[in-house]
């Protein structure tokens, strides 16, 4: 199941709009993936603990490469983005801004799939598929 939402990202020059597309799958019961877009191209990709973005969205968490916090913005709650990346030996940081009740919408339906304390990894076949490779 996946939500699209509209945020923001901002910049030293101001904000400047995107969409994300937040998904998850029982498959990866602990995990949501963030995708976000600038019109139709792809700009990055993240990984979300699906608990963590939970408590994010009533109280800071996070201390790396990725924080939540709650923020009051001029149209109402949302939830403050912070990413930090080191890969390909190139150091960014992004400030990105999401409307909180749309998050909580999506979270909800995320755990009427999988229930909180439900969740589950089918070990051996994470190890077949690690094997695989």
């Amino acid at each position: 199941m996946s939500s699209l939402i509209a945020v923001r990202l901002e910049t030293g020059e101001g904000a400047v709009p995107l969409l994300a597309r937040f998904s998850y799958s029982a498959d990866n019961p602990y995990a949501v993936q963030a995708d976000f877009f600038d019109r139709l191209a792809l700009l990055a990709s993240w990984q979300f603990d699906r608990q963590m973005l939970t408590e994010g969205v009533r109280r800071q968490v996070g201390e790396g490469d990725v924080t939540f916090r709650p923020h009051r913005g001029s149209g109402g709650d949302e939830v403050r983005i912070g990413l930090r990346n080191h890969g390909d030996g190139r150091e960014g940081h992004a400030v990105l801004f999401a409307d909180a009740g749309a998050l909580k919408g999506f979270l909800d339906r995320t755990y009427a799939v999988v229930g909180e304390g439900e969740e589950s990894l089918d070990l051996d076949k994470l190890l077949e598929e690690f094997l695989a490779r």
